[in-house]
């Protein structure tokens, strides 16, 4: 047998009594669940940014990050809810790189998968008792879930998770919005599909239970951009590709239709810097259109304190060791922006 058993996990019972969410957060959680959920069925007019950096590596980079970005949201509070995007898992498909804080809490050191979850857990509560901004993150392995259930406001699904069934129906037991991303390839029917599961009831296994889910109505689309056959980036955050996505919409009769258009990836070309002209082509579009007014929710943004990225260990404070981000002199110009065009 070439699996082998390491350790025995605690249960996600037995993390979250080691580190609890404590009253006051959780009414915090579920105030912000709630104006989060509000702009997801229509009855809130607020433009979402899901922000941050693209690999959530560093405790006190990221608690910083998230301060800076909490000022911020008082400011602009009366338009724009802020989401910090604390990414804790990367998806390696060779293996080669930084895997994310649930392989390796500390990026110079071997994995220890434990002590990882227990990290990712740690940071995201401290984020939310500094500064009462609950996150997203991406949901890269679905049986994680259970150890983040109580603390997120908002979950990805990655463009190679994306047609996975397990991802496509533990989404569908979720009460917090889920972004499912459009695969590589960039086909949409692809996505919505997965939307369509995420959104219907299931039964399955789970952790060693059979479990039933009522279906979640809060399950969306995010466009992402696609790559071609020879490699080459393809984006899909334009006015056309929008109302193509809103026509497929109609045609699924999908619950609470919305669309989250993440301006980096494939949308950039992965140059990080195109980003805010990005956001602004898709506000434009939304103010052409008052259909796409009307789907468009949001935009995402890899973001950091520092531009660009460096090596694992590169030594820069607050710079990413993944996707190269916008940092945050220009994040926070974009945001106070985007207030002003809304």
């Amino acid at each position: 047998m070439s699996l082998h058993l390491i350790k025995k996990i605690p249960t996600a019972g037995e993390l979250q009594e080691m580190l609890p969410m404590t009253p006051d957060l959780k009414k915090i959680k579920e105030e912000r669940d709630r104006q989060i959920r509000q702009v997801f069925t229509g009855e809130s007019d607020k433009f979402l940014m899901i922000i941050g950096p693209c690999s959530a590596d560093n405790e006190a980079a990221v608690l910083d990050y998230v301060t800076r970005l909490a000022k911020v949201q008082e400011a602009v509070k009366d338009k724009i809810l802020l989401i910090p995007r604390i990414y804790t898992n990367k998806p390696r498909t060779t293996g080669a790189g930084y895997k994310g804080m649930l392989h390796q809490p500390d990026p110079e050191k071997a994995p220890d998968m434990f002590e990882g979850v227990k990290a990712i857990r740690k940071m995201h509560i401290d984020a939310i008792a500094a500064t009462g901004l609950t996150a997203a993150d991406e949901m890269l392995y679905s049986e994680n879930w259970q150890y983040l259930e109580d603390i997120l406001s908002y979950v990805a699904i990655g463009a190679r998770s994306v047609e996975d069934q397990q991802h496509r129906i533990v989404t569908s037991g979720m009460d917090i919005p889920v972004g499912m991303k459009n695969p590589t390839s960039g086909n949409l029917t692809v996505m919505l599909n997965s939307c369509l599961a995420g959104q219907m009831k299931h039964t399955f296994l789970y952790t060693g239970w059979e479990t039933k889910t009522d279906g979640n109505d809060l399950v969306h689309c995010i466009l992402r951009g696609a790559t071609n056959k020879h490699g080459q980036s393809i984006s899909n955050y334009h006015y056309e590709d929008l109302m193509l996505l809103l026509e497929l919409y109609q045609q699924f009769e999908l619950k609470n239709p919305a669309c989250i258009v993440d301006a980096n990836h494939n949308n950039s070309g992965k140059q990080w810097a195109e980003q805010p002209r990005i956001v602004k082509e898709v506000l434009h579009s939304m103010r052409h259109s008052e259909e796409i007014h009307r789907l468009v929710k949001g935009v995402m943004v890899e973001s950091y304190i520092e531009d660009g990225n460096q090596p694992v260990d590169g030594g820069c404070y607050g710079k990413s060791i993944t996707d190269p981000c916008l940092g945050w002199e220009k994040s926070k110009a974009l945001i106070f922006e985007v207030a002003e065009l809304l």
